[in-house]
């Protein structure tokens, strides 16, 4: 009798294990026929919109993923912003987020991240005629960041310790934030290096702008996930760890990085850095904070 009851809790354990993993990201998308994936409209080269579409690294690799994983599910597209991207995909509006977001402990409350596909650092763009090299000549001026971003909280920090007396503004998106700086609204425009580079390629007159200063931080971007979906977590890690090994993620970061991209034909020109090199080689998704400790 003991050993009946016994096989029968296994059996129920293994029926709502089952279920738990049918009711993921991978089964609604099979039952549903479409996936929607979040994108940034100005996030360029990571994620970014041309027209009625969004490209970049992030999109095309997601594209690629996802049809890999899902063959004949249509992948539907959705512009996210900084303040919406996480409460968009715990609503399930969108099923994963193929943007720039920053993976932090923080956020790991809240969603999960796949493996590290590029690692940034956070800088100042300034207008090449303003002789700003440094965040000391920053002091009494003002520095536009985006709202919902790591870079509120670095700014504000920099402030704290610093006593520089800055004005800062938070802009609603990447676009308004470089827009702010190209209308000499702003001094500064703090941000993703990647971010950055991909706005002033996109500028009127590129040779307009610089990156400057020292690194405010060291950042994980990763693709992100909702929390406690295990099975989609470790076929996105899965198709990642092949495509890092074969090298075909790196042709694609080059691709994007080091080759002309749309729509002036402009090149981002950030080699792969050390600090990727390393986690195409050991895949993880090791938070920001992992990489501030170093």
């Amino acid at each position: 009798m003991k050993t009946k009851l016994l096989w029968s809790a296994l059996l129920l354990i293994s029926v709502l294990d089952a279920n738990a993993q049918e009711a993921g990201t991978l089964a609604k998308a099979r039952a549903s026929g479409t996936i929607t994936m979040g994108a940034r409209d100005a996030s360029p080269p990571l994620s970014y919109s041309m027209g009625n579409a969004y490209v970049g690294y992030h999109v095309e690799l997601c594209e690629q993923m996802l049809k890999k994983l899902l063959p004949g599910v249509a992948i539907k597209s959705m512009v996210v912003t900084s303040q919406n991207r996480i409460p968009l995909l715990q609503n399930g509006t969108i099923d994963i987020e193929c943007g720039s977001t920053t993976n932090n402990l923080a956020r790991q409350q809240q969603v999960a991240f796949a493996n590290t596909t590029y690692v940034t650092e956070a800088r100042f763009a300034v207008r090449a005629d303003s002789g700003i090299t440094s965040v000391e000549q920053l002091k009494g001026k003002t520095v536009v960041t985006t709202t919902g971003t790591t870079l509120v909280q670095r700014l504000r920090k920099l402030e704290q310790d610093r006593k520089l007396g800055m004005n800062m503004v938070f802009a609603k998106d990447h676009a308004e934030s470089f827009l702010l700086l190209e209308t000499g609204r702003a001094d500064a425009f703090a941000m993703d290096d990647n971010t950055l580079a991909g706005n002033i390629s996109n500028a009127r007159s590129p040779a307009d702008f610089r990156i400057v200063g020292k690194p405010l931080g060291i950042e994980p971007i990763s693709i992100m996930l909702r929390k406690d979906d295990a099975v989609f977590k470790k076929a996105l890690d899965a198709y990642l760890g092949e495509v890092m090994a074969s090298g075909a993620l790196e042709k694609l970061y080059n691709k994007w990085f080091m080759a002309p991209i749309p729509p002036r034909n402009a090149v981002i020109n950030i080699p792969l850095s050390e600090s990727l090199k390393a986690a195409f080689l050991a895949p993880n998704d090791h938070p920001a904070e992992a990489y501030e400790e170093k």
